[in-house]
């Protein structure tokens, strides 16, 4: 039901910012997040690079950093082997089929999308002179969104049994931050900053 709910959103929102109805173009990326002692052994693991006990989740967002689909593994699944589900419920609910996203999804995966999905996997890769962080064009939305996820106090930690169950809140997180989109009429905007004398 909340894939139906947010696939509606997502249109309504795309139309109300000038845009086709549906996303040709996507953004991938992952978050590792620590689990709960109510998360099971069998549904959590440990990522060595993030040195974070836990889940992955997956989301692939169009251009605007609408949610499109999210996925959620053990924290110890790799970036190019846990992108398949994501990517393939892309697939099935979007006309996306080209998506952009970070160093930890080349090798084999693009390979993967191009020949099984018939996707193209854009590689944005940071440039060589980069000291510390840095926004890149067609991959700061993605990063955005998963910040606007993780506001939700539920999704600081993963807190569900199981990895539907945390599908299901992102989910919704997705779809409540649409909902305030189209009854603004425009994404949220950074407060001024107040001075006080």
């Amino acid at each position: 039901m909340t894939d139906k709910l947010l696939a509606a959103l997502w249109v309504k929102v795309r139309v109300q910012q000038g845009r086709q109805p549906d996303p040709s173009a996507g953004i991938i990326d992952s978050q590792t997040v620590k689990g709960a002692d109510t998360v099971g052994r069998d549904s959590r693991g440990y990522d060595a690079g993030k040195k974070v006990n836990g889940r992955k989740r997956f989301i692939v967002t169009d251009t605007l950093g609408l949610l499109v689909t999210v996925t959620v593994l053990a924290a110890s699944w790799q970036d190019r082997d846990g992108a398949k589900t994501a990517l393939l419920g892309a697939y099935m609910i979007s006309p996306i089929r080209h998506v952009y996203a970070d160093q930890g999804f080349a090798g084999r995966l693009v390979d993967w999308t191009r020949d099984t999905l018939r996707t193209t996997i854009e590689i944005v890769r940071k440039p060589a002179d980069q000291r510390g962080f840095a926004a890149h064009p067609r991959r700061w939305v993605v990063e955005r969104t998963l910040a606007w996820l993780t506001a939700c106090r539920r999704l600081a930690r993963d807190y569900e049994r199981h990895p539907t169950a945390s599908e299901a809140i992102i989910r919704w997180a997705a779809i409540a931050a649409m909902s305030r989109r189209i009854t603004r009429g425009q994404p949220a905007r950074r407060q001024p900053r107040r001075t006080f004398t």
